[in-house]
């Protein structure tokens, strides 16, 4: 088969006072995203990337939200055990390049820690990660503060 390609989306609303998860790293802001999960929007969108890639279906079709076994679960596991589903289909990762849209906070400061925890759950070097930070220019529900989008594309090798 050799090379695959996958995508990946997800969107969160944010609420006040909840924790806000991106990426794996807990990051200090007054507002949190919702969901049935740690709400991490960047790890979703790679599970659905690395899923995508696979042929597996997505995040929904494995850790679905209707489930009590995912409830609150931190989104880590959810991309090991997609790592697990991809490498039981013999493929290797090969990189993962992801962007996360959010007005505020401003999340640059966090990327060094967000990959290094990313590349140790998926079992990668750091180089074969890259997220990026956009805000919507204060457009949308994402310029008005009332929610979190991420995006992120994976390339998957077959070839052993």
């Amino acid at each position: 088969m050799g090379f695959r390609i996958g995508f990946g989306f997800d969107t969160h609303r944010l609420e006040e006072w909840r924790e806000f998860w991106l990426g794996g790293v807990l990051v200090p802001h007054t507002k949190g995203a919702t969901g049935h999960s740690d709400a991490d929007v960047l790890i979703h969108a790679i599970c659905d990337a690395l899923l995508g890639a696979a042929a597996l279906g997505d995040i929904g079709t494995h850790f679905p939200d209707t489930s009590e076994e995912f409830k609150g679960i931190d989104s880590k596991i959810l991309l090991k055990k997609s790592c697990d589903l991809i490498r039981s289909e013999g493929y290797t990762i090969g990189n993962i390049d992801s962007t996360v849209v959010l007005q505020i906070p401003k999340i640059s400061k966090y990327i060094p820690e967000m990959i290094l925890l990313l590349a140790d759950v998926m079992g990668i070097p750091r180089g074969s990660i890259s997220v990026k930070a956009k805000t919507s220019e204060t457009l949308g529900f994402i310029g008005r503060e009332e929610g979190v989008s991420a995006y992120a594309v994976a390339l998957l090798d077959s070839r052993s």
